[in-house]
């Protein structure tokens, strides 16, 4: 297949996958391996910087808000207080163990496994009643926030989603589905943002080797659908619950370790 073709199709893929809660580690694994299209190192860590970049200028409006009265509303500096601390479990973690992370739990019957626990915990976690202490992102106090940050450090296996473990870890919490949401996509912009950066430093030879024109595909193509794919998620979660997510988790789940074995075979 063509280059070009393979990275718009795993910028898309990158960009509908990276907000819903659903793994896009997964998700990039099986792409890469029918496109025949090696979407690993920096083409991977640009296309999810493309992500990254959505949710900055998607949320532009109440960032530049927020910048301009940190110095005298108690309330927003009290808000990136929590997304702070929500940070520093997974960077810290991440930055000591990322490597180890890579080496030993970047496996298609891992990645698979973790959908399928996450799909469960997920149908379980919307079975319960749900009670919310906080209808918004203001709201989060810092102690649920460190508690959404600790939960993260789940989505350092792959497959279990970065954004299935905080949007579950903030209803866990008390949040409300749709702060839960908003909050995670708040997080995903430090978080997501300081890997990014980190690996395209160390990957950084691969840019050029893979071909700025490539990269630039993903990366655009990433931006624009998962810009789609935050507004579409906000507006659905007004409406419906997770239980779909987690059935599709589940379906995802089978279906990587059928592909894979029967690859295998």
């Amino acid at each position: 297949m063509n280059e070009y073709l393979a990275a718009a199709i795993s910028g898309v893929v990158e960009g509908i996958t990276e907000f819903l809660p659903i793994s896009s580690t997964g998700h990039l694994i099986v792409t890469s391996e029918l496109l025949r299209f090696d979407t690993q190192g920096a083409f991977e860590i640009i296309i999810q910087l493309g992500a990254v970049l959505s949710v900055v200028w998607f949320y532009r409006q109440q960032l530049l808000r927020q910048a301009r009265e940190v110095r005298t509303n108690t309330g927003t500096r009290r808000f990136w207080l929590g997304v702070l601390l929500a940070f520093l479990p997974a960077a810290l973690v991440g930055f000591l163990l990322g490597d180890l992370i890579s080496q030993y739990l970047f496996k298609p019957t891992v990645v698979a496994s973790s959908l399928i626990v996450g799909g469960v915990v997920m149908w379980l976690v919307e079975s319960r009643p749900q009670r919310s202490e906080a209808v918004s992102v203001e709201q989060v106090r810092p102690m649920q926030a460190l508690t959404i940050g600790v939960i993260q450090l789940l989505a350092l296996v792959p497959g279990v989603s970065r954004s299935a473990s905080t949007i579950i870890g903030g209803m866990l919490t008390g949040l409300s589905r749709p702060a839960a949401t908003e909050f995670s996509f708040y997080l995903s912009m430090p978080t997501l943002g300081a890997a990014s950066l980190y690996s395209l430093l160390k990957h950084r030879d691969e840019v050029a080797t893979q071909g700025w024109g490539v990269v630039a595909i993903g990366l655009v193509v990433s931006f624009i659908v998962a810009l789609l794919a935050i507004g579409w998620l906000l507006r659905y979660i007004s409406r419906h619950d997770f239980k779909g997510f987690a059935v599709y988790r589940v379906f995802a789940g089978i279906a990587i370790l059928l592909f894979f074995h029967f690859r295998g075979n």
